[in-house]
């Protein structure tokens, strides 16, 4: 696993990291880079829809959410690839 910097952009928090596990690799590839471009986007709180009410975290743990599922659906334990 690459290093990484307390508070890098990249850093997932360690359970963040485990329910993303079970994820497909390419699955997983999706979130941690939306989540990653939403931490720089929505680092300023006016930039979030509810301003200080919510962490650039939590916005981009949702936004990381809803790009998987753009591609991925949940059938009984698994995510498989949907119809796009």
């Amino acid at each position: 696993m690459p290093n990484k910097k307390r508070g890098d952009d990249n850093e997932l928090s360690g359970a963040t990291e485990k329910r993303i596990d079970g994820l497909p690799k390419h699955a997983q590839h999706i979130f941690k880079k939306a989540h990653s471009n939403a931490i720089k986007e929505y680092k300023d709180p006016d930039k979030r829809r509810e301003g200080n009410k919510e962490s650039a975290e939590e916005v981009a743990h949702k936004v990381a959410w809803a790009a998987v599922k753009r591609e991925y659906k949940k059938k009984g334990d698994e995510w498989v690839k949907g119809d796009s």
